[in-house]
């Protein structure tokens, strides 16, 4: 009963803390991959684990502001023929030789944007180097686990070729968001990788198999479904907006929920395994001299019991699992002005505001102010004796306004956005 209530509450809060593996996934998985670490790192990335866990969305978010960060995220494979892992090059400088650096852009250099970033988390552990630490293991995880979604390795990547567009967010965001709480969350520890590049690959190649399943028992569901029943629509802005409906989500996750859980329990261990070997190919430095603190007791005993709970699978039924908790986001220096900037009256109400009166005037007279455009303060004055203070000013805030009511612009039930 607990489980189920478990279940309910994650069906429930998640599309509201996770907008989009999607943010949700990327979460999951780089808090799993902190336990997986070794001794020497674990209480270095625990420390920062609630800062890992907000930037594994980075790469993602840097995608409209960057236009060389997209293809890290891919690789189109199935674009180099019948036999693509047999024509294609693993290394970097073969593959351009045989395809040039524009054509592997166009269709994605995720193996290898996995190696640079890997190399650059090497020479960042060298330099001792805490911001760049934690930049590059967030982005070097994000790529990892991309790496084990199958659509990530297609052109048909959303389904837009085979007529079932929407699939990708379907498959990495909706189905482990809404089923969490089934899913075995203990991984193996992560292990030093002799060679990276050669692993990183053939992930690509398992997930690449996956492709068959993943369109064809979408297909196969679709089928006892009216387009009324497998979708729902949201109508915003002028622009509708068509996703796959929860009843459909449900009964498509019972056909490749064992495949998405598998994938998404088996990427924590490889970003364990390449921020373990960036550190040991950097000369394991000793970790602990970075924190500003020393390891209190109270975290060695909090990382124990997350360590039991991750050991038991209990990180969901004890609540612990980060990304089933809404993200705080860091105060923006540029919403805080200087008092100085900030006028309280706009130029045209200081023009009607009224003069005010010589400290001690001969004849005291009551001053009447200008009227106020509505909305704006009201001022009340009085006028003192000559031998007290010319005026004293009493503030009354204006009306607050009535809420609005609902413009019918609601995302309708189960759509899942």
């Amino acid at each position: 009963m607990k489980k189920l209530l478990v279940t309910l509450f994650i069906v429930l809060l998640c599309p509201v803390l996770s907008p989009g593996w999607g943010f949700f996934g990327h979460r999951t998985i780089t808090q799993l991959a902190v336990y997986s670490l070794p001794a020497g790192m674990r209480p270095f990335y625990y420390r920062h684990m609630l800062r890992l866990v907000k930037l594994s969305t980075d790469a993602d978010e840097r995608r409209d502001q960057d236009p060389g960060e997209a293809s890290k995220h891919f690789i189109d494979i199935d674009h180099y023929g019948d036999d693509p892992f047999g024509l294609m090059p693993k290394a970097w400088d073969k593959a351009v030789a045989k395809y040039t650096v524009d054509t592997l852009r166009k269709y994605g250099t995720l193996p290898w944007a996995v190696i640079e970033t890997k190399e650059k988390l090497t020479k960042a552990f060298r330099e001792q180097d805490t911001t760049a630490i934690l930049a590059l293991s967030a982005d070097l995880g994000h790529y990892v686990a991309d790496a084990y979604v199958p659509l990530h390795t297609t052109e048909n990547y959303d389904g837009q070729l085979s007529k079932q567009e929407g699939i990708h967010a379907l498959w990495e965001s909706k189905l482990p968001e809404r089923n969490i709480a089934k899913y075995k969350l203990k991984n193996d520890p992560g292990r030093y990788q002799k060679d990276p590049l050669k692993d990183i690959w053939q992930v690509i190649q398992e997930s690449y198999g996956f492709l068959g399943a993943t369109f064809d028992l979408e297909e196969e569901v679709t089928r006892k479904y009216t387009p009324e029943t497998k979708y729902v629509f949201s109508h915003r802005y002028g622009k509708t907006r068509r996703a796959y409906s929860d009843a459909f989500a449900d009964a498509y996750h019972e056909k490749v929920g064992g495949m998405v859980a598998f994938r998404l329990k088996l990427a924590p261990t490889l970003v364990a395994s390449m921020w373990m070997t960036a550190w040991k190919d950097a000369g394991s430095p000793e970790l602990d001299k970075l924190l500003k603190k020393p390891v209190t007791k109270e975290e060695e005993e909090k990382l124990d019991l997350e360590l039991d709970a991750w050991k038991d699978d209990l990180l969901v039924e004890q609540q612990t699992l980060l990304a089933l908790q809404p993200m705080k986001e860091a105060p923006r220096p540029d919403l805080i002005n200087a008092a100085r900037a900030m006028p309280t009256l706009s130029p045209d109400i200081e023009a009607k505001a009224p003069a005010p009166a010589p400290a001690a005037p001969p004849t005291p007279a009551p001053v009447v102010p200008a009227a106020l455009p509505e909305g704006t303060t009201k001022v009340k004055t009085k006028v003192k004796p000559a031998n007290g203070p010319a005026r004293k000013e009493k503030t009354k805030p204006a009306a607050k306004p009535k809420p609005r009511a609902d413009d019918g612009w609601g995302t309708p039930a189960g759509s899942g956005w």
